[in-house]
Parts: C-alpha cells; structure tokens; sequence
C-alpha cells in the first residue's frame, strides 16, 4: 500500500477481500431477512412471492452497499465501510399498511410510498444537519427503544401464533358451528316459520386450539435462544457477531428432523432469477403513505448521521458536510431503488459499523465485495425458498434477541442522557414511551378518527418520534448536537 494511500481506500488482495465480505454478510444476514419475512406475512402473500422478496432485499443491499461504500458520483455515497440493511424503524408503518391493505395492492401501496419516501428524501438529505438539534440523545433513545419495544410483539407471535386465523387462542366449537349451520338451513327452507338471523351473526371462539402455543414449538424456541446465548457468551470475535445467525442455523436443522420444513418449493426453485422490478406492477402513490414513510426516511437519516460520524472517528476519515449529504442521499436513493424493486428502505446497519471497529479492517472495499456476495446471494431464488421455509417458530427464539437488542440500544443511549441533574428528561422518556405502546396495547385505537391518517397514527415508532421531539423543544429547547449524535452512534455500536 503506498503511504498515501489512507487504509479506507487501500484495495486488498482478493481472496482477504471476499473473506472479509463475507464476514460482513453473515454478521447482517439475520437483520436482513427479517423484514421480508415480517412485511410478507403481514401482506398475506403465497410463500413464492415471500421468497422472491427475501431475493429482492439481498440484491438491492448488495447494490446499495456497494454504490454507499463505492460511491456513485460526487452526490451518492459517503466512500466508507457501510452495509446497507433494511431499517426496523420502518417495520412497523409497513405492517400497518400491510394489515389495513392485504395482498398485492398492498404491496403496490407500500412500494409507492417507499419510492415517493425515497425521492424526498433525496431532496432533503442536505437539509438534515439543521435538524439535529432536535434529536438529542433522550430523543434518539426513545425512539430507538420504542422500535425495539414495538418489534417485539412479532418475535413473541412468532413463537405462538399470530392472535388471528388457524394459530388464534381459541377456535369456534364445532358443535356450535353445525348448530348454526342447522338454523340457517332451517330459516331459509320454503314455509319455514323460523325467524331469519340478524345480518352479520357469528359465533365467538370459545375452544382451545391446539395449534396455538404447542410445548413443542415453545421448546423449540428454546433452544434456538439457549443457542444463541451459548455462542454470546462462549465464544469471541466473528462467531460471537453470528451469533442470532447460527442459532436459526441449528433451529433450522432441528425443525427439519423433526418434519415441520418442508422442501419441495426450495426443489422447485431455480438456481438463478434475476431481480425484476414492479415485480407486483405498477405501485401506487397515497399522500398519507408517502408522509408516513417520509417521517420514517427522517429519523432513519439522523440515525444514520450518528452512524457516519461515529464510522469517521473509527476510520481516522473527517466528515465534512459534502460527505454527509452524500451519504443520506444514498440512503434515499437505496430506499427509491428498495421500492422499484419490490423491497424497503434502507439505512447503514450498526452491526457492520461495530465489525469495522472490532477487527480494525477499514478498507470501504471490504463492503464493496461484501455487497457483490449479497447480489449473487439475491439472484440465487434457493436462498429465498430456504429462507421462507423456515417455520416462525425457529424465527421466534431469534427474533427475542433481534429485537430485544434493539430496544436494548435504546436503554444504552438512554443511559448517557442525565437524568439527575435535568428530570424533565424523565417526562420526555415516560411520556413518548407512553405514546409509543399505544397502537401496541389498544391497536383499534383511532377507530373513529379519519381513515385516511390510520397509517400514520397506527405506529408507535411515529407517534413516540413525534411526542420525543416535541416534548423535548418544550422542555429542553432544540439542544441536540453532532457530537452527542455520534457518541449515541458509538455506543450503539458498541
């Protein structure tokens, strides 16, 4: 390497590269196919079309982790280590969508507000530093544990069951059913005297169902969570960041063995697809939507400044502003491109930025061949079905961790705020944390406010963003700061 070369640029010989980049992939590959899988379910889609977005969100983070790290003119990419994931911070808006609007139509909403999100975005990205004032780190902790918090009921259904459909608490007794059944036919028979039933008549479920919450699956989540707290903390380095990865590995054998995966739509897969875009059509633009996912673009972009400051300190690399927008463009652009080709926004994933600092390999060409294994892995329609087949019970031990980890974050930033010396940070914690478990708790909430916002008052993640900031500007005045932001970045990564 000549000696005026900085580390961040040097190129490394090709087979460190793809060890490295691989490296980085395992670390992100577990965050990186939850959210297909989350949004897929959510949208009610025929498992080929949850497999084809599980490909369509490896692609499109290789793409944009290689136009972040490679950088893509002077105007997208901020040219340091960066894997691109999917944001959580996102999840649960999409869901909202997803449950209030199933199936393909759905779908094409959500990738329209996503495009529409990503072009703002775009446009606004070098607009972002103004606004970090308003999000210190008592805001950015609420927020991050609210995600966190949010998130987790979908860990815990996926261990159950989902409240609704084949897996619900109780099913209706079928000797009711075949009673109703009996006085229906007997209402609507030629001369019948009996009174017709009321219009919308049903029977409540009242019988345990056998398919929700089976010992079985319990211990089957388990083991996967004893799996991944045995390799935390018995084992160091790499196989220590695999951790969640290797506990769905072990989960999946199992489940195998014990018949509840089944392989013929991963036979039937092909080898090789490519990635088509408007895969479900043409998308659909809804105002509300769009503004829904824009609010979303805006915080994952303050994450993401914390991120790029606190990656500057690791790689020795000044930031300047031009570097900053560069980036949080790139994070509009993979977000437009998420939605054009069928998958969501996307931000820097803050395990990658931590894998930087622990191994101390800061060459952005790492993630650059990091972003090329996920491309192939995307276009392998294999990879996809494997994934899709792995029953959410073996996802549910994971997803404890996963998102447990998240809202764990959340309390570690928090820790840094002070609380002693200032208590009206405790009102802002308490109250947006109030506001955030609201769709959580009472999800039928606004169901006399106008349909149109139910969107966007239907995620905890907004409304808690929304009561942090504004509670902060009351109490505190706009006090936040770059350096603040990247030390909450540093111990997020930490």
């Amino acid at each position: 390497m000549s000696s005026s070369t900085h580390p961040v640029d040097e190129i490394l010989p090709a087979p460190r590269l793809f060890t490295l980049g691989l490296q980085h992939v395992l670390v992100m590959y577990a965050g990186a196919i939850a959210v297909p899988l989350i949004v897929g379910r959510a949208l009610q889609l025929e498992p080929a079309d949850v497999a084809f977005l599980i490909s369509a969100d490896l692609f499109v983070c290789g793409i944009v982790s290689i136009l972040q790290s490679l950088g893509a003119t002077q105007w997208f990419g901020i040219k340091l280590p960066v894997m691109m994931g999917v944001t959580f911070a996102a999840v649960g808006p999409m869901v909202s969508m997803a449950v209030v609007n199933p199936g393909i139509d759905g779908a094409r909403m959500i990738f329209g507000a996503i495009i529409g999100a990503g072009i703002i975005t775009i446009l606004i990205a070098p607009f972002v530093s103004r606004m970090l004032k308003l999000f210190p780190p008592v805001v950015t902790g609420t927020i991050i544990l609210v995600i966190g918090v949010s998130l987790m009921k979908i860990g815990i259904n996926w261990i159950f069951g989902l409240p609704v459909g084949p897996t619900a608490p109780k099913i209706v007794n079928p000797e009711h059913a075949a009673w109703l059944k009996s006085i229906t036919e007997a209402a609507t028979a030629a001369g019948s005297t009996v009174p017709a039933l009321p219009a919308g008549l049903s029977l409540a479920p009242t019988v345990p169902n056998a398919g929700y919450a089976p010992v079985s699956h319990i211990v089957l989540s388990l083991v996967v969570l004893a799996v991944i707290i045995g390799v935390a903390r018995y084992t160091k380095g790499f196989l220590s960041n695999i951790a969640v990865l290797i506990g769905i590995v072990v989960g999946g054998v199992i489940a195998a063995s014990l018949g509840m995966m089944h392989f013929e739509k991963i036979a039937n897969a092909a080898w090789f697809a490519p990635i088509m875009p408007f895969h479900f059509g043409a998308p659909i633009f809804d105002p509300i939507l769009i503004l829904t996912m824009v609010l979303v673009m805006i915080v994952v972009m303050i994450e993401s400044t914390g991120m790029f400051l606190a990656l500057g300190d690791m790689t020795d690399k000044k930031i300047t502003r031009p570097m900053l927008s560069a980036g949080l463009r790139m994070d509009g652009l993979g977000t437009m491109l998420g939605g054009i080709f069928n998958t969501f926004p996307y931000t820097s994933f803050s395990q990658n930025v931590g894998l930087v600092g622990v191994t101390g390999i800061r060459s952005r060409f790492v993630c650059v061949a990091g972003g090329a294994i996920m491309v192939v892995l995307g276009l392998i329609p294999k990879m996809g079905a494997l994934v899709e087949a792995l029953p959410t019970v073996v996802l549910g031990g994971a997803g404890i961790v996963m998102f447990g980890m998240v809202a764990a974050t959340g309390i570690r930033i928090l820790a840094a705020v002070d609380f002693k010396g200032n208590r009206n940070n405790l009102f802002i914690v308490a109250i947006a944390l109030g506001f955030g478990m609201i769709p959580v708790v009472a999800p039928d909430f606004h169901m006399w406010l106008p349909k149109t916002i139910g969107p966007l008052v239907d995620s905890g993640i907004l409304l808690a963003s929304i009561a942090s900031v504004a509670l902060n500007l009351v109490f505190n005045g706009a006090s936040g700061d770059a350096e603040s932001l990247r030390e909450a970045a540093m111990s997020t990564e930490a």
